[in-house]
């Protein structure tokens, strides 16, 4: 060690912010619009099917699609725990693991609810749109028209 540190002082801190300034940054982090929600949503769009944004009903989807009862989800690998890339953070765990932990049962509770209500709920990962946007967004196409040629039968 250097003059005058001792073990403690020589760790970097984990955050060079203060708590004020970290609470005005994670405030600007967007909810929405997302580069792979934009980019799954052009696609849908010049596929010629059309949908709604920031619908109020349940959990809030990214995509409905009120005539054939779809709401799509653009689920973030982190926030949603992606079993492919999710990393659980190495700090503050106990905090990280109740609000995963919160998120995924909130996103099963607003699967069920809608699902009483006659939705169809799609969750997709960011990395599925990332990778493979046109196959995604036929899978949304194929169970858009089916649910909508079936509730024309009824």
């Amino acid at each position: 060690m250097s003059k005058g540190r001792t073990a403690k002082s020589a760790r970097p801190p984990t955050d060079v912010l203060t708590p004020e300034q970290r609470k005005y940054y994670m405030s600007r982090i967007k909810g929405r619009d997302a580069k792979p929600e934009i980019l799954l949503r052009k696609t849908l769009w010049s596929m010629g099917l059309r949908y709604r944004l920031r619908s109020k009903i349940a959990g809030k989807p990214d995509l409905v699609f009120p005539g054939s009862h779809v709401a799509v989800f653009v689920d973030g690998c982190q926030w949603h725990c992606c079993p492919q890339h999710w990393v659980r953070p190495k700090s503050n765990t106990e905090f990280w693991d109740r609000k995963f932990d919160g998120n995924r049962h909130c996103d099963k509770v607003v699967n069920k609810h809608l699902n009483a209500q006659g939705w169809k709920v799609l969750r997709v990962w960011e990395h599925e749109v990332e990778w493979n946007c046109r196959t995604v967004a036929l899978k949304i196409a194929r169970i858009v028209s089916s649910r909508a040629t079936s509730s024309l039968r009824s």
